[in-house]
């Protein structure tokens, strides 16, 4: 008898965990041919080729796991749930002596496992593939080159410019761009270094591109000179939008690099919240996918026993959106108030939590 609830719970997480495999494989494939039709547009485009397109999708799976499994653990619990409790199989097991506890946790360890998967792959595969795949989109212009440990470099004309890094804001309403840590090499003709520059931070807005905190040095042939200069305009042709589309999001960034970026903006008083913002959904991510998880129980308890598979996926779908709507809105709210961004992820996971967990008890 002590033996069947755990037989009982074991099946109960193999159907969980089988049915959340299938549909992170149906929505994964999806997205990814999505993306691929509109990759093969690109196709042609300077260096880049068919094969370059096709590992741009393999390199970004791991990336699109991570995004997706929160979504993907919530279908797939309600998909799974939902056909035990319309075959009366749950309730033959509330028979046998499984509670709606036990039920839970048999449903929510696999996801946990799949958890903890995706918090290594977050760390590990996901910005590696990013930064190979930005490589590789890279290619579709001549000028740009992505180096892993040094940064962005850009050629245009006869100057050299690399960047640590870089991000995209918007300040009242218009785009700006920043880089972080700028080089600007100028080179003569015959390959000789003219004079370097370094700047602590590029931005570009409508006026053009602005260096600031610049030191300039000059190698003329009998000495070397020096300017500091605060802040001065840069003369060039580079294209905004050429840069921008080789700034990593910071959303790509493994923990470490979010927190490296952090420290590096707040030390030179620049603004980190979007880092920031990334750098505490990461820690939040597993409370997430529990909460998603455990928020499908009143349904497999109630609504689910009638109805198909339509049903479930539509049922799924809005909740996913109505928690993303409301993270979503909170983050920008904590960017507009300057409340603890910490606390916006906090109150979107507790709050459904505690509205399922109060319809569950009802049903007890």
């Amino acid at each position: 008898m002590i033996a069947m609830p755990r037989r009982l719970t074991f099946y109960l997480a193999r159907n969980v965990l089988g049915t959340t495999l299938l549909v992170g494989l149906v929505l994964l494939g999806f997205m990814v041919l999505v993306d691929f039709a509109g990759e093969l547009q690109d196709v042609g485009k300077e260096s880049y080729t068919l094969s370059h397109a096709a590992m741009v999708m393999v390199f970004t799976i791991p990336r699109r796991c991570y995004d997706l499994f929160p979504y993907v653990s919530l279908i797939g619990a309600l998909m799974a749930l939902g056909r035990l409790a319309g075959s009366s199989e749950l309730t033959a097991m509330r028979a046998a002596g499984l509670s709606k506890f036990q039920i839970g946790v048999g449903a929510l360890v696999p996801l946990l496992a799949l958890t903890v998967l995706m918090a290594i792959n977050a760390e590990t595969l996901g910005p590696l593939g990013e930064q190979q795949a930005q490589i590789l989109t890279n290619s579709k212009s001549k000028q740009l080159i992505m180096a892993r440990y040094s940064g962005l470099w850009v050629r245009e004309g006869d100057v050299f410019l690399n960047a640590r890094n870089g991000a995209q804001r918007t300040i009242n309403g218009v785009p700006h761009i920043e880089l972080n840590d700028v080089r600007l090499y100028q080179f003569d003709p015959e390959g000789r270094l003219l004079s370097l520059a370094h700047a602590e931070h590029a931005e570009h807005s409508q006026a053009g591109w602005t260096l600031k905190d610049v030191e300039r040095t000059f190698f003329e042939s009998t000495r070397v000179r020096v300017e500091k200069i605060a802040s001065e305009h840069w003369q060039t042709e580079l294209d905004d939008q050429t840069i921008e589309a080789t700034i990593t999001r910071p959303r790509y960034l493994s923990s470490s690099e979010l927190r490296t970026n952090i420290d590096y903006l707040k030390r030179n008083q620049l603004d980190a919240a979007k880092f920031e913002n990334d750098y505490w959904a990461r820690w939040f991510y597993p409370l997430k996918v529990i909460v998603l998880c455990l928020a499908t129980l009143p349904f497999a308890f109630g609504s689910l026993r009638s109805g198909g598979f339509g049903k479930r996926l539509f049922l799924g779908m809005m909740i996913g959106i109505g928690y993303v709507l409301a993270e979503r809105m909170l983050v920008n709210l904590s960017d507009v108030y300057r409340y603890d961004v910490r606390l916006a992820y906090a109150i979107s996971p507790l709050l459904l939590l505690a509205i399922c967990w109060g319809w569950l008890a009802r049903r007890i």
